[in-house]
């Protein structure tokens, strides 16, 4: 065809650095600790829940309700109306979408217009980017900066009031979270988001918040919902992630809580776009979160489990990186852990990327000569701020203890000299 065959809104957002650096890996047939899944199996009661589900009978294998299967809108209500205390209706405040993606994809198609400003905190994952781009919204960035030099902790990053306060103009209709955060690892305090709480009561603004890895807290850090704020629940888009939850990332069943008063806008992007997620993973989620509310804050619940499970493996990590003269940022909560990399000196000698940032090329080299695969940080950032923050990577340590031995070996060969 002679005319233009994309839509504008794709152009700009066709790179995607977990298609560049996933591919990378692949090729080098690197040892992956770039990208967040777990490369071990859900607990054992999870896999049994998913085998009774499709074992069920013929409605297990057909569509169910089109916005979330009855038993797991049912259960995510009743658990969650614990955790918020508000009494979530399971028709009318919840929605199951195809992976928290595709919640996050609904949000901002359902609720930002063309020149509506979205204030986006930093770090971020980088969907939330190119999604208000897609729908004609204008990004707004403020980012976490540490308060002191040399920090060890992601409790060291914060956000400056004053700054926030500066980004909210008349034409603000949401602001973007994620906590804890990726890739940082950041825990938001109560205060912290009661301060966001109360600028957006102040200016009317909607409060998209991600919380995936919501169960993910270590060193007696607790997740706390921005939406249990008084005020908040009318104006709060919860996301959240059975794959996360339960880690089964490729069973791709996310959610999203919130008033139905904004759910009803959603539901209309939702029935014109998957209209429907698999039956059979819901069922098995809804079973898994069923027996969770039994254990709720019990040594057999899962929620007490993995974050115990993964403190220790955040912990090796965190040693193995120490021991090579890397400089780990402690987080204290989620699947990753930023390492500041400004006192390494790497000749590289690859020209194809002599043009790109310090991060990027670091990655790229760590993967092709050494066989290690992480995530730049600078990805996580708007260009105005990215070259402030290039000087670190990105690690996830929520895999086997032999994945984390096999990366451990090669870094010790890098610094080795081998």
């Amino acid at each position: 065809m002679s005319r233009r065959i994309h839509a504008r809104r794709t152009e700009g957002i066709d790179k995607n650095v977990w298609v560049e650096f996933t591919q990378l890996a692949a090729d080098y047939k690197a040892v992956n600790l770039g990208q967040g899944f777990p490369d071990f199996s859900p607990p054992k009661f999870v896999q049994e829940a998913f085998c009774d589900a499709v074992n069920g009978g013929a409605q297990m294998h057909q569509y169910t309700r089109a916005f979330g299967h009855p038993r797991l809108v049912q259960s995510l209500a009743t658990f969650f109306s614990r955790v918020t205390g508000h009494e979530i209706d399971p028709l009318e405040d919840v929605l199951v979408t195809v992976g928290a993606y595709q919640a996050l994809f609904c949000a901002f198609q359902a609720l930002i217009d063309e020149g509506d400003e979205v204030i986006i905190v930093e770090p971020f994952f980088d969907c939330y980017q190119t999604m208000v781009k897609m729908v004609g919204g204008k990004e707004v960035y403020v980012p976490l900066r540490p308060k002191v030099e040399g920090s060890l902790s992601s409790a060291d990053w914060t956000l400056s009031a004053e700054e926030l306060a500066s980004k909210f103009t008349p034409r603000t209709k949401a602001i973007v979270i994620n906590t804890p955060n990726n890739p940082l690892g950041k825990v938001y305090k109560t205060e912290e988001l009661q301060m966001i709480a109360d600028l957006c009561i102040k200016h009317d603004v909607l409060c998209i918040s991600d919380e995936v890895y919501e169960w993910l807290t270590y060193d007696g850090n607790k997740h706390v919902k921005i939406a249990s704020l008084p005020g908040m629940w009318e104006r709060t888009i919860t996301i959240g992630s059975g794959g996360k939850t339960f880690s089964a990332t490729g069973w791709k069943v996310g959610w999203v809580i919130s008033s139905g008063h904004i759910i009803k806008h959603m539901k209309t992007i939702f029935q014109n776009c998957v209209y429907h997620c698999p039956t059979a993973a819901q069922e098995a989620v809804a079973r898994a979160f069923e027996r969770e509310y039994e254990l709720f804050g019990s040594p057999e619940s899962y929620f007490q489990q993995l974050p115990a499970m993964l403190h220790h493996r955040r912990g090796k990590l965190a040693s193995c990186l120490q021991s090579v003269g890397l400089q780990p940022i402690m987080p204290e909560g989620g699947y990753f852990m930023i390492v500041d990399i400004s006192s390494v000196k790497v000749d590289f000698n690859d020209d194809s990327t002599k043009d790109e940032s310090y991060d990027y090329r670091f990655v790229k080299w760590l993967t092709k000569e050494k066989g290690l695969a992480t995530i730049p940080v600078s990805a996580f950032y708007s260009p105005e701020h990215a070259k402030e923050f290039d000087k670190y990577i990105r690690f996830c340590f929520v895999k086997e203890e032999a994945t984390l031995d096999a990366a451990e070996q090669i870094l010790r060969k890098w610094r080795q000299g081998k």
